[in-house]
């Protein structure tokens, strides 16, 4: 395997994994439209280790909420050619452990949830500045500008109980689509990627209602330092719109009206 194939082969590993550790509508992942050969296969094995005071709706009968959240993360991802555009597609799958306490209606509850998180789906293709390429062709690539788009779904198959104001599944549908644009110059890349997460309705929300949320828009801005094909350091920052309470690591929700904690 020659050098620039393993240094692109880690890159993609890097980029797939680090949109599964963060906060959905926060995440921050640089070269998100870097291509690779095509006919690349990563297998994806993560671990994300979260702690901290916790946010929630002031509605809530809930005070100095903390919680520690460990994420086990496994998925699968393959580059592929397109109608001669460079696309990858990746899946991962998270399995969650979470220690959460504090006081509920003046009464210290903790409880710890556990089990499988909602899986996500991504596919991204660059439309314009990075065509498919084999690895000989990508050898011999030097990337200016690349307009990418790219949509991840996460679907409603993690743990989710009605009846518990702690939720590691979601019980609804999520989708964002993104528009990602990069330039290259020298050793730099300037990056921005603006998109929107988009909700179906949770219509077996606690106490037998329906939750419905707006839509949460995200902008990302990067700055890339590449040394060498397998080294490279970015400078990020995140703006995002919308209500993100709710979308804490491992989709852990809390509802705005049950009998217990636990």
């Amino acid at each position: 395997m020659s050098t620039p194939f393993r240094g692109t082969a880690a890159a993609l590993l890097a980029l797939i994994v680090l949109p599964v550790a963060a906060v959905r509508a926060q995440q921050l992942t640089p070269n998100a439209y870097a291509p690779s050969p095509v006919g690349v296969n990563v297998a994806i094995l993560s671990d994300n280790y979260s702690t901290g005071a916790v946010s929630v709706d002031p509605s809530l009968p809930v005070e100095d909420l903390h919680s520690t959240i460990n994420s086990l993360s496994a998925g699968y991802a393959r580059t592929l050619g397109w109608f001669g555009r460079y696309t990858n597609i990746s899946f991962v799958l998270p399995y969650v452990h979470g220690d959460l306490h504090g006081q509920y209606l003046g009464e210290y509850r903790a409880v710890q949830p556990t089990g499988f998180g909602d899986p996500l789906l991504r596919v991204a293709v660059n439309l314009y500045g990075a065509p498919a390429m084999t690895p000989r062709e990508f050898a011999t690539y030097h990337p200016q500008t690349i307009v990418g788009v790219g949509l991840t779904v996460v679907a409603p198959y993690g743990r989710y109980d009605d009846t518990k104001v702690i939720n590691i599944g979601s019980n609804r549908w999520s989708f964002k689509p993104e528009l990602g644009f990069s330039r290259t110059h020298g050793s730099w890349t300037w990056e921005a990627d603006a998109g929107a997460w988009f909700f179906t309705d949770n219509s077996d929300f606690a106490g037998g209602r329906t939750r419905s949320q707006d839509p949460i828009g995200a902008l990302q801005l990067h700055a890339t330092y590449t040394f060498k094909p397998q080294l490279w350091l970015a400078v990020d920052g995140t703006y995002y719109t919308g209500d993100a309470r709710q979308l804490m690591p491992a989709r852990m929700l809390i509802s705005r009206r049950t009998p217990e904690l636990e």
